[in-house]
């Protein structure tokens, strides 16, 4: 799996496990969704994300270039 890939799944968990908090829990984990969205838009325009950082001390591999 590559950074990318992990990087989506990651963002597609938290958002469904913050959904379902709030739902089951506390409305104030719809807080946690908006903190999601926020660093997805961050990320598009700086192309980058702090769990990237992190997927790569884990192991993930960079995608490589298509040409």
């Amino acid at each position: 799996m590559t950074v990318n890939e992990g990087l989506r799944l990651m963002a597609g968990v938290f958002t469904l496990v913050s959904i379902l908090l709030a739902h089951y829990v506390s409305p104030w984990w719809l807080l946690f969704t908006g903190f999601i969205a926020v660093n997805l838009i961050q990320s598009a325009f700086t192309k980058w994300c702090p769990a990237m950082v992190i997927l790569r001390k884990l192991g993930f591999k960079e995608e490589k270039p298509l040409s």
